[in-house]
């Protein structure tokens, strides 16, 4: 692999303009489609074959609902009023006249109308259902726009009104103020490590293109499939993160090429070929791991998956052909001035006292630092043990929606937020529903049990069940499941129950159910994969368990934060709850392949030196010295990518953000510059063993050793490692 990627390196040298220029096509080309072909994206989480999600379906074809978008306004009279009052009566036809009238809306219920009213028994609180014509994901912003001023002004008249439900939501967004300084941090500490700002501006805009690309690759496939609104997001801050990451490996190999001695092109192959074989190496774990969410069998979970895992393989191929293009336009312009006409340096001569004094006391005191840092990770992950999940996102606690929707829960009830649907099909649907409703109403923390709606035919018929606790409480978790045995022995129609909440259990079952399956799939072909960079079973071994440790922790303080409310104001949290059912799975599927990567790139300067003669603890002081300064920047700019989407960050992207970018620095800082070498410090040469009946796998040159016969490497000194040399 790293003679071919050595030719291709080269290759991008001798026809840089001709690279350039593809890439760019590619940009513009995606650029145009996705202006011309984008869809919309979907809010909504479920599960094909799911009994909440088959209900949906069937009520869709039964009674002919799920059309357009809608959006509660909900009306509060004054202190000691009632809506009722003529002039409050009044008012609400005025306002539904002008819901009514705005752009996009097909219609606006009347809540005071007394075939169908929507008042609560103290005629205080009531609201008015907004049904648009576009499909959830589809209002625009002017829509939203325009139902906010009106909410706006019918405050003027002395009612409180506000507005909550799925046509008046926002899709998530990119580019926020937080998003941004956390780009510019990225840019300081490339330039930090660079000593050099236009090689660091250099790499973030060739990081900026490959993101680019992939996002507007995934903002085009939204018209043509259903994508959730989290997708491209997710992709975006994933691409930009490695996509800096792995342009900086190789753009720091090309800087120590230089400093040897070698001209332009030999220096682009060189680089090309050692750190960009452990780049594409790296990549390619991280590909595994999401592509592997394929096998949980969720299909928006597969979407999210492959649609960051190809964003993922675009970085790596702008890494490995426009990142030296831009490398061979540069030139030696590429070091400082000082360095440019200076002699040829040997390969260590910029390793740092800093990280040797580390690696010395890691190595020296190896049993101590191994056993504070599984305990100290093993402290941080305790909350993992109270963890919750749901699919009900809750809105920011100072939002119209949270206003509304505390309301409505005054208003009606806690659990009238998140209404249980029970849908009978059969030849007695009816009779069976009626039936069923009495029994329905003994259950345990149901507070409201409607009629039954029959369908045309009489074949189906619909209840609607209003919980006592409020949708993302374990109570109501509880009662789905105590409603679906109760009605597992009616006779004469077929029950299903769904709803919102039971949508949130059906997923967190099947996510639950999948992560084994997906953890023993991931882990698995990292092993291999491993085993074959390393020629050794025990470090790939200590290199997964590490990885334990980090998500125990990640999920950990993930869990402190934003379920019990820990350090709330430092994250820019609104309100407190359960996680969003997809982090942990996201979580394990993202950092596992980021932490191969630092394993990958720090562990495989160690296996060179070893391979190179050096013995077992002289190895790990070699390559840690050497390969420790890039991997610490490369970890601190994911951490500062990631961090910039937590302050403003929406729905489920800020704990997911969070979790990332704490599980960054557990696994940079902790596993991999404490743990792992201390592990193998105290194995020595054991670390290093694979049995005999193994020893016909092949090896993968990730240290780039091939390269010894490439033209000119008898003209420059060897270096002891080679990747991601600062």
């Amino acid at each position: 692999m790293a003679r071919l990627l050595y030719r291709l390196g080269f290759g991008a040298h001798r026809r840089r303009l001709a690279v350039v220029l593809l890439w760019l096509v590619v940009l513009v080309g995606t650029a145009i489609g996705a202006t011309t072909l984008a869809g919309a994206t979907a809010n909504s989480f479920a599960i094909p074959g799911q009994e909440s999600t088959t209900a949906l379906d069937k009520i869709k074809e039964q009674f002919g609902s799920g059309g357009g978008a809608t959006a509660r306004v909900v009306v509060k009279a004054p202190d000691g009023q009632q809506l009722t009052a003529p002039e409050n009566a009044q008012k609400i036809v005025g306002l539904v006249r002008e819901l009514g009238a705005l752009p996009g809306v097909t219609s606006a219920s009347n809540p005071l109308d007394p075939q169908a009213p929507t008042v609560n028994p103290q005629q205080d609180t009531a609201y008015s259902t907004v049904t648009y014509q576009a499909k959830a994901g589809e209002v625009t912003e002017e829509q939203r726009t325009a139902l906010t001023e009106a909410v706006t002004d019918a405050r003027a008249g002395g009612l409180t009104v506000e507005v909550t439900g799925e046509a008046a939501q926002a899709p998530p967004h990119i580019g926020g103020a937080a998003e941004v300084i956390g780009v510019v941090v990225a840019l300081l500490i490339l330039a930090l490590t660079y000593g050099s700002l236009v090689v660091a501006g250099m790499n973030l805009l060739t990081a900026a293109v490959g993101v680019g690309i992939g996002a507007l690759g995934i903002t085009i496939a939204t018209g043509f499939m259903d994508l959730q609104s989290t997708t491209p997001i997710l992709a975006a801050m994933l691409g930009l993160a490695v996509g800096i990451d792995y342009a900086l490996f190789i753009i720091n190999r090309y800087r120590q090429e230089l400093r040897r001695g070698l001209d332009v092109g030999e220096a682009i192959g060189t680089a090309v070929g050692t750190a960009g074989s452990a780049v594409v190496t790296a990549g390619l774990t991280v590909v595994i791991a999401l592509a592997g969410l394929a096998v949980v069998g969720i299909p928006f979970l597969t979407q999210m998956g492959v649609a960051a895992a190809l964003t993922i393989v675009v970085a790596v191929l702008v890494a490995i052909t426009l990142v030296p293009a831009v490398l061979s336009y540069l030139g030696k312009r590429a070091l400082p001035r000082k360095q440019r006409t200076a002699p040829a340096e040997r390969a260590d001569a910029h390793e740092r006292g800093f990280y040797q004094g580390w690696i010395g006391g890691i190595t020296r005191n190896r049993v101590v630092a191994l056993l504070l840092s599984v305990v100290a990770l093993g402290a941080v992950a305790l909350p993992v043990t109270s963890m919750q999940t749901t699919l009900v996102q809750t809105p920011a606690e100072d939002s119209t929606q949270a206003r509304a929707d505390r309301l409505l829960a005054r208003g009606f009830g806690e659990g009238f937020n998140g209404p249980l649907v029970v849908l009978f099909e059969g030849s007695q649907a009816v009779g069976t529903a009626t039936r069923a409703a009495e029994s329905v109403r003994g259950v345990e923390d149901v507070a409201l049990v409607t009629p039954p709606v029959p369908n045309a035919d009489g074949s189906a018929a619909m209840l609607t069940v209003i919980p006592k606790s409020g949708p993302t409480s374990e109570a109501t978790e509880h009662l789905v499941t105590a409603l679906r045995d109760r009605l597992a022995e009616v006779d004469g129609a077929t029950a299903y129950v769904t709803g919102t909440t039971a949508v949130s259990v059906d997923v967190a079952v099947a996510l639950d159910e999948a992560m084994p399956v997906y953890l023993a799939l991931v882990v698995g072909l990292a092993l291999v994969l491993l085993v074959l960079v390393f020629r050794s079973l025990l470090v790939p071994l200590v290199g997964v368990l590490g990885f334990l440790l980090t998500i125990g922790a990640s999920l950990g303080a993930t869990v402190a934060v934003f379920q019990w409310g820990w350090l709330a104001d430092a994250v820019n949290l609104d309100t407190t709850g359960p996680l969003l059912s997809l982090t942990p799975i996201l979580m394990v599927g993202i950092l596992f392949g980021l932490a191969m990567d630092y394993q990958i790139f720090l562990v495989s300067r160690m296996h060179e030196a070893h391979h190179r003669g050096g013995s077992p603890r002289d190895a790990i002081t070699t390559g840690f010295r050497q390969a420790a300064p890039v991997v610490v920047a490369a970890a601190l700019i994911m951490f500062s990518v990631f961090a910039g989407f937590v302050p403003a960050g929406e729905g489920p992207i800020k704990s997911i953000a969070f979790a990332l970018a704490v599980g960054i620095l557990v696994d940079a800082f902790v596993v991999r510059m404490v743990l792992v070498p201390a592990a193998l410090a105290l194995l020595g040469e054991k670390a290093w063993w694979l049995p005999k009946w193994l020893r016909w796998l092949p090896a993968l040159d990730v240290e780039g050793t091939d390269l010894d016969d490439q033209p000119g490497a008898a003209t420059r000194e060897r270096p002891r490692a080679e990747v991601g040399s600062a």
